[in-house]
């Protein structure tokens, strides 16, 4: 009417909503330290929320093994932390890990796009893991995978013959440290390259983090995430606005 061109931008009236994806089986007992994996990953997890909940952006919780534990719905309120925290401490139950269930169950809740945090050992099959991150991915989220590991699995510095007990099957096998540690150290770099591939073919960002490193380096990667997918975000408005008003 006034014979003068508009770009029209849209912007989403909310802030970010998440969910995090935490590992409770009993893969994640372990620890060589003073400390297991599970009690890194639940204290990391917390930490996210916080940092989240203090920016005002709704977080949701969904707690795994076999088979689903604790799920707390997305939300941003008072006394809504409160509630996460207490999803956390369930204690570690089920055997092995099953990553298909928690992720579908995320595909089918979350009809808005979200950003999903997966924290785990991903001491699973990598079969599993390629076809849950398609479809998560398919349903236009946004996935940052935290891979948790403790310093014994990485370098397998056993030093004495021992009795090892497989923590999710309960197996018993008689190992010589000495003997199994080039073999180990092969099949974990494989299946280790197994993960960064599936990673890489999504277009999932993966930050493989040692139980030994401080907290604040984990939270440190996802901040670094965070910011260089805002950055990304601008830098295609821009462009779409430029090409947009070119046409006009």
């Amino acid at each position: 009417r006034s014979d003068r061109h508009y770009i029209k931008r849209y912007e989403d009236e909310t802030n970010l909503r998440c969910y995090l994806l935490v590992d409770r089986s009993q893969s994640m007992d372990f620890g060589s330290l003073s400390y297991r994996k599970s009690d890194y990953a639940t204290t990391l997890a917390a930490t996210l929320a916080y940092f989240l909940n203090r920016q005002r952006d709704a977080v949701g919780l969904l707690t795994f093994h076999e088979s689903l534990g604790e799920y707390v719905p997305a939300r941003y309120r008072t006394g809504h932390f409160h509630r996460l925290l207490v999803g956390l401490e369930t204690p570690l139950s089920g055997k092995r890990t099953d990553l298909v269930a928690p992720i579908q169950q995320i595909a089918e809740i979350t009809r808005r796009r979200s950003l999903v945090v997966l924290i785990s050992d991903l001491l699973a099959d990598p079969r599993e893991l390629q076809k849950s991150f398609g479809s998560l991915r398919s349903c236009g989220h946004e996935i940052i995978v935290f891979q948790i590991a403790d310093p014994a699995e990485l370098d397998f510095d056993f030093q004495n013959p021992a009795l090892f007990r497989d923590l999710e099957s309960g197996k018993q096998l008689y190992v010589d440290p000495a003997a199994a540690r080039r073999q180990y150290l092969e099949g974990y770099a494989r299946h280790d390259q197994t993960i960064r591939q599936a990673c890489e073919a999504h277009g999932i960002d993966r930050i493989k983090v040692s139980t030994e490193q401080p907290l604040e380096d984990a939270l440190f990667d996802f901040l670094q995430l965070r910011q260089a997918t805002h950055a990304s975000a601008r830098s295609h408005r821009r462009n779409s606005a430029t090409v947009a008003e070119g046409r006009a």
